[in-house]
């Protein structure tokens, strides 16, 4: 499991990165923080759960192609609550309440998320049998 998790990390931080780069793009083009915010969520899930079904938490080809659908729908969901959901709700308090700048206080969502995240991700959306 920690090496998985280290995996998890390096592909985390990849797509932390991606999802950072688009957000902050989108604000800086003049995009409502919370808009710009969903936005690359949804972009950055698409990637994540490319390279966490492809590096992470790998299974045999035969049962990744049938269980394709079922995994990004879960995957979608488990990211929702983490990363849509918390998210914002951390990001709105962060800016509109603790007076954070928009650029800073995404990254500080994420001491809380990433780890909600590989569990969900491990434990549910991923995991074998499913």
């Amino acid at each position: 499991m920690l090496i998985q998790f280290i995996k998890f990390g390096i592909v985390g931080l990849s797509n932390t990165a991606l999802s950072y780069i688009i957000y902050a793009a989108l604000v800086y083009l003049g995009l409502y923080y919370i808009i710009a915010s969903v936005i690359s969520f949804v972009l950055s899930v698409l990637n994540s759960f490319y390279w966490n079904n492809k590096y992470v938490f790998k299974s045999g080809n035969d049962q990744r192609k049938h269980r394709f659908w079922d995994v990004l729908i879960k995957t979608y969901v488990s990211y929702a609550f983490t990363g849509l959901i918390l998210s914002n709700i951390l990001l709105y308090v962060f800016v509109d309440a603790l007076h954070i700048s928009k650029y800073l206080a995404p990254l500080l969502g994420l001491v809380i998320t990433v780890p909600l995240n590989f569990v969900l991700n491990k434990k549910w959306a991923f995991k074998a049998g499913s």
